[in-house]
């Protein structure tokens, strides 16, 4: 139902999209520290067009989200709009 959300290159300036930011182990699990994904209208669809292994762990409760430096609290709250950032930030651990 939803394609699998691919890298856009340097060369479809045209397209809509927003960066996906990984921190820390979500970094290994995705391969890299970002990628552009086309724009959706909400994270949850974002989600949805990414690898399956990747998406659940995003989806995580204890990862946290931030869309253009503002930490979430609800992941359906705000409509994507092109030229976004989404941070996702694993949990952290420590004493």
């Amino acid at each position: 139902m939803h394609a699998r959300a691919e890298l856009v290159s340097s060369g479809e300036k045209n397209s809509l999209s927003v960066k996906l930011v990984f921190l820390g182990r979500l970094e290994d699990l995705a391969g890299g520290s970002s990628r552009k994904v086309p724009l959706a209208p909400s994270i949850d669809a974002v989600l949805d067009g990414l690898d399956p292994a990747l998406a659940s762990a995003l989806r995580e409760p204890r990862v946290k989200l931030a869309v253009n430096g503002i930490l979430l609290q609800d992941t359906d709250a705000p409509v994507l709009k092109d030229g976004d950032e989404i941070a996702f930030l694993p949990p952290v651990s420590g004493g």
